[in-house]
């Protein structure tokens, strides 16, 4: 017997937005309102998203707004994101859901098989990353330089990055997978001492990740992605997928959200 989630696919947003749409999914889980689901997006502006507790002097606010990007904070930790030319997913779910039962490891190595399914379907030569990856050279801001554990690698080069907040109403655990563009971009509205370190950087970033158009050598549409991350998600954790949207309750909690939270400097610039 397979269980049934709920599919979102939101149209693209402004990061806040996106964010506060993940949280109000959640809150609703924990209230037994809605069902675990798997929701699939895109941003709109650009938009830097940071960890929770990663500092806001990270951002060069002057170059960010320079070139029209956005800046969220995620509920969620890790580093620096530049959210553009990719495909964003979330899983949301009551944490006593079997797929996302158990340790944060635990969970995030079985719904790494539905990622590693799901980029498999699109022809990349992909592998899921076995230990943390920890780099003792210098700590940047940039979270897609390093793999941690049971994240998506394509030669040895990081494909999909992955963070998970548990909270008392359930798990969320969210992630991208870059199609195409040039990663590098990030390090252009991020603090650097120099120059010099700001180009290292950049270097840094595009010898240990990577995005689909590199591997493959040609684009993969948002929506052949989408559908890649459903077959995936079927395939791999027995799911059965049913096309959905947000409730009106979820879309208004989210709205309360953008103004209290993830649109508030409060929130944003916390660190």
């Amino acid at each position: 017997m397979t269980d049934t989630w709920r599919l979102l696919n939101t149209p693209p947003a402004r990061g806040a937005w996106n964010m506060a749409v993940d949280e109000a999914i959640l809150e609703h889980i924990g209230r037994g309102q809605a069902i675990p689901t798997l929701r699939l997006y895109a941003w709109a502006p650009p938009c830097l998203s940071l960890g929770q507790a990663q500092p806001f002097a990270d951002v060069d606010i002057a170059r960010l707004e320079e070139r029209g990007w956005d800046v969220v904070r995620r509920p969620t930790g890790g580093r620096a994101i530049l959210h553009t030319d990719e495909i964003t997913y979330s899983i949301i779910a009551p944490a006593d859901e079997p797929h996302v039962a158990g340790s944060i490891l635990e969970s995030y190595n079985r719904l790494s098989l539905a990622l590693l399914q799901a980029v498999e379907t699109l022809g990349l030569p992909v592998e899921i990353k076995e230990d943390t990856g920890a780099s003792h050279e210098t700590p940047n801001p940039v979270c897609f330089e390093v793999p941690s554990a049971y994240e998506i690698t394509v030669n040895r080069k990081k494909l999909i990055g992955s963070a998970q907040a548990r909270r008392k109403e359930g798990v969320l655990q969210h992630g991208s997978l870059p199609l195409t563009g040039n990663l590098a971009r990030i390090t252009e509205a991020l603090t650097f001492a120099d120059e010099s370190s700001r180009a290292d950087a950049a270097r840094r970033l595009l010898a240990r990740a990577t995005t689909v158009e590199s591997v493959l050598g040609h684009t993969i549409s948002w929506n052949d992605a989408a559908q890649a991350f459903v077959w995936g998600f079927e395939a791999m954790l027995g799911l059965t997928l049913k096309a959905g949207e947000l409730s009106a309750s979820e879309q208004s909690r989210a709205d309360e959200l953008v103004h209290e939270k993830y649109d508030h400097p409060d929130w944003t610039r916390r660190t």
